[in-house]
């Protein structure tokens, strides 16, 4: 049986990362994507990237339309490694933290939760009201991993290219993908003597 990781792209601003895990994991034939990505997520695709969403799905192993709740992934006896939701809106978030499964992003999100399984969501909104912070609470006390793609920069990137790349390889790293997207933390080279 193959590995299998479900990826949603929702409307928020950042759709390149889920468009790069899927370009890392089209390269790692041992597994099996798939994809869901919502109509807001399909015209912030066309909106940021040089991407079409037909691309962005050929990409996938699988691709299922977000209203087909009835889809593999809607069963906890479909196995995964969990799910990443990246980017994830906040209407997404919201959903994910009420147990709102009003489409198929929503409802693949509580399967992997109740299963026990990760789901990181990758929260891109800021600032931060109460609201969205009560829900990123919720959503944790429920499982889910709040993930905002907030850029490491310890590894000294030089290009946006190499901070998207980080932050993908961490979010996979998260759900026990191992990769060489991001740089590995060994410990300062040259601690001052007066920290503090």
């Amino acid at each position: 049986m193959p590995q299998r990781l479900i990826v949603a792209i929702t409307g928020a601003s950042g759709a390149i990362f889920g468009i790069r895990i899927l370009e890392t994991l089209a390269r790692d034939k041992s597994i099996e994507t798939h994809l869901v990505v919502s109509p807001a997520g399909r015209a912030t695709i066309a909106q940021e990237t040089e991407w079409q969403p037909r691309e962005v799905e050929a990409l996938a192993s699988v691709v299922h339309p977000p209203a087909n709740i009835g889809a593999s992934i809607a069963s906890g006896s479909f196995e995964t490694l969990g799910m990443i939701v990246a980017p994830c809106s906040i209407k997404t978030l919201s959903a994910v933290a009420n147990c709102y499964s009003s489409d198929l992003v929503a409802r693949a999100a509580d399967v992997q939760l109740k299963e026990g399984r990760p789901v990181v969501l990758m929260v891109r909104e800021t600032p931060l009201h109460k609201g969205h912070l009560r829900l990123m609470s919720e959503a944790a006390e429920h499982g889910a991993v709040i993930f905002p793609p907030v850029p490491a920069f310890y590894g000294r990137p030089k290009t946006l290219d190499d901070m998207v790349n980080a932050t993908v390889g961490r979010a996979l790293a998260r759900v026990g993908i191992r990769n060489e997207l991001y740089f590995e933390w060994l410990g300062m080279k040259n601690p001052t003597s007066d920290a503090g």
